[in-house]
């Protein structure tokens, strides 16, 4: 039996925060085009390959001040 979407509202905010979250996913899942579900894969993938990486100390971390320091000339560059 379908309840109401107030119903089902009310039963999914008394989940605890990770169930709730886990529902929006796959709500949001069911209704997203394919393209878009392959592409959340593909950065997902990337993501913790990057971590992987830099738990490992392959790769160093970025100050976010210098990557945003970098953005502004490039964007000064541009706009010359």
């Amino acid at each position: 039996m379908i309840r109401t979407i107030d119903a089902l509202a009310l039963g999914a905010i008394e989940l605890p925060p990770d169930q709730r979250f886990a529902l929006a996913q796959r709500i949001l899942a069911s209704v997203e085009p394919e393209e878009i579900l392959e592409t959340d894969e593909a950065w997902a993938l990337e993501i913790r390959e990057r971590m992987r990486k830099y738990d490992c100390g392959e790769t160093k971390g970025i100050p976010a001040r210098e990557v945003y320091a970098e953005l502004d000339r490039r964007k000064s560059i541009q706009g010359s």
